[in-house]
């Protein structure tokens, strides 16, 4: 494979992590199909706002989620420090992520915070612990 071939890839894949997260904000965590049809129809294939009562109320067809977000905040810092740099990465987070947050499900970019990133901000904030010890298993609230 040419290096062009592997690039173009590369950009490939990143483009579509970026458009399937913002195609999958609006309908996102529907377990029944019978539901999601009934609120998005047969097929999705479109940016679409989220549901009144349903996660990442509030945002707008086409935003990312909080995983975009993030994954943003990685590209970023990859491109910059040519590379995966731990120390970049992580006060990114600190200094990017962080401060958007309050350590609820409901806030931060995307309006929804996974548990594993509340629990890293716990550890990061409210702990005051290092990187090298926000890392293991999440408490469930």
């Amino acid at each position: 494979m040419t290096t062009n071939t592997i690039k173009d890839r590369a950009m490939g894949a990143i483009m579509g992590a970026f458009i399937g997260d913002a195609l999958g904000l609006g309908p996102y965590w529907y377990y029944d199909l019978t539901e999601l049809r009934r609120d998005y129809g047969e097929w999705i294939d479109d940016y679409i706002d989220p549901k009144p009562d349903r996660y990442h109320v509030g945002c707008k067809a086409g935003q990312l989620s909080q995983a975009g977000f993030i994954l943003a905040l990685t590209i970023r810092s990859l491109i910059e420090c040519g590379g995966y740099n731990e120390e970049d990465f992580c006060r990114r987070m600190d200094e990017e992520l962080f401060p958007l947050l309050d350590g609820t499900p409901v806030s931060g970019p995307g309006n929804y915070t996974s548990q594993s990133i509340r629990e890293a901000w716990r550890r990061r904030i409210e702990q005051k612990l290092p990187w090298g010890q926000t890392g293991g298993a999440c408490r469930y609230d």
